[in-house]
C-alpha cells in the first residue's frame, strides 16, 4: 500500500506539492513554499467577491494561508504568498476558525492555497465536523497539486475551486518558476473530477429552500469550478486552456476572468504583463469558450481590474473570530 502524504505531521522530506522539494519541515526547515513545521495564517473572514455559488450573498468563510508552491512574478497577494506575511497559530486554531466562520453565516469554508499545510488538513476538518460544522469546505488551489494528495483529500473536500493557469509550459516556468505547470493541473484537474463523480456528482442547494438557510439556495454543496485568468498578450494561452479543461473534464463551470492587475514589478519591468487586459483579448477567450461549448460560464464585467478584489491581510480572525 502506498504511503499517504497527509500524515499529520510537519514532513520530515517534504513531498506534499508537486515540487517535493524535500524540506526537512519537522526540523523547522523551509520549503519553497516558504513554510516550515508551524501553520501560518494571514486572515479569516467572509469574502463576498468570489462566484456566485460560492460566496452567495452572506459570503465564502475563507480562510488564506501563507506562502505558495507557486512564485507567480505577476501574483496581487505576493504580501502573503512570497513575503509570507501571517501568524503562527496551532493547529487546533484551524478548527476553531472554521466554527466561528460558520457562525458569522459562511456558505462554506474556503481554503486558499492550503497545498502545503495539506497533511494539517484531515485533523482539523475531522475536529470541525465532529464539534457541528454542517457546511461545504472549498480548497481554493492553484492548480498546481498532485493528484495523489487530492485523492487523500477526497472524501474531506467537496468543491474544488482549482485554477489553471497556463497551456504552455514555458509560460509556466517563465511566470511561475515550474517546469510542469500543464501537465501537472491536467492531472490534478482529473483527479478532482474524478472524486467528484465517485461522491455522486455535482450538487447545489435547491433553489425552493428557505431563504435563512445555511449555505443559501443556489449555492453549489459539491462540485467543481475552474478558474483562468486572462493575461495581457496571452489570448492564444488562454484559448488552449479551455481546450485542455474540455477535453480533460467536459463541460464543467468556468470562471473567466479579467481582473489582472500589474503589481509593482510588472510595472517596473514593462512589457505586456505592465497593462490591463484589452476589451479585444477578453472577449476572444469568452468566445472560444461558447464555441466549445462550455454551458456555465462566469466572467467579469468591464472595469474589474481592481484592487479590491485582494482582501487586506491583516490577520484579521486568524486569533479570535472577525466582525461583521
Amino acid at each position: 500500500m502506498a504511503e499517504k502524504l497527509l500524515t499529520g505531521g510537519a514532513p520530515a522530506a517534504c513531498a506534499l506539492c508537486p515540487r517535493v522539494c524535500g524540506a526537512n519541515r519537522a526540523a523547522g526547515e523551509k520549503g519553497v513554499c516558504g513554510a516550515a513545521d508551524k501553520l501560518k495564517l494571514a486572515r479569516a473572514a467572509l469574502h463576498y467577491w468570489e462566484e456566485p455559488p460560492i460566496s452567495g450573498e452572506a459570503g465564502s468563510g475563507t480562510v488564506f494561508f501563507s506562502g505558495c508552491p507557486l512564485k507567480c512574478v505577476y501574483c496581487q497577494n505576493h504580501e502573503i504568498s512570497t513575503g509570507n506575511f501571517g501568524l503562527e497559530v496551532p493547529p487546533e486554531r484551524l478548527a476553531q476558525i472554521m466554527l466561528e466562520l460558520e457562525g458569522q453565516g459562511a456558505n462554506n469554508i474556503n481554503l486558499v492555497t492550503a497545498t502545503h499545510y495539506a497533511h494539517l488538513l484531515p485533523r482539523a476538518l475531522a475536529t470541525a465536523r465532529a464539534a457541528g460544522l454542517a457546511i461545504p469546505i472549498v480548497y481554493n488551489t492553484s492548480g498546481y497539486e498532485r493528484a495523489e494528495a487530492v485523492r487523500e483529500l477526497g472524501d474531506l473536500v467537496d468543491i474544488w475551486l482549482t485554477d489553471f493557469k497556463y497551456a504552455d509550459a514555458g509560460l509556466g516556468r517563465e511566470l511561475s518558476h515550474v517546469p510542469d505547470y500543464p501537465a501537472v493541473a491536467t492531472r490534478a484537474l482529473a483527479a478532482m473530477a474524478a472524486e467528484i463523480n465517485r461522491r455522486g456528482g455535482v450538487r447545489y442547494v435547491p433553489e425552493d429552500g428557505a431563504a435563512e438557510e445555511i449555505p443559501e439556495p443556489g449555492c453549489m454543496a459539491q462540485g467543481i469550478i475552474v478558474r483562468h485568468l486572462v493575461l495581457p498578450g496571452h489570448a492564444d494561452d488562454s484559448c488552449r486552456v479551455l481546450d485542455l479543461v474540455w477535453d480533460t473534464v467536459g463541460d464543467v463551470p468556468i470562471s473567466v476572468m479579467n481582473q489582472y492587475t500589474p503589481n509593482a514589478a510588472m510595472h517596473a519591468a514593462g512589457g505586456e504583463l505592465a497593462r490591463a487586459v484589452t476589451d479585444e483579448e477578453y472577449e476572444r477567450v469568452l468566445d472560444h469558450a461558447d464555441d466549445l461549448g462550455f454551458t456555465q460560464m462566469f466572467w467579469q464585467e468591464g472595469g474589474a481590474v481592481d484592487e479590491s478584489f485582494t482582501p487586506p491581510f491583516d490577520t484579521t480572525g486568524v486569533l479570535r473570530a472577525a466582525t461583521r
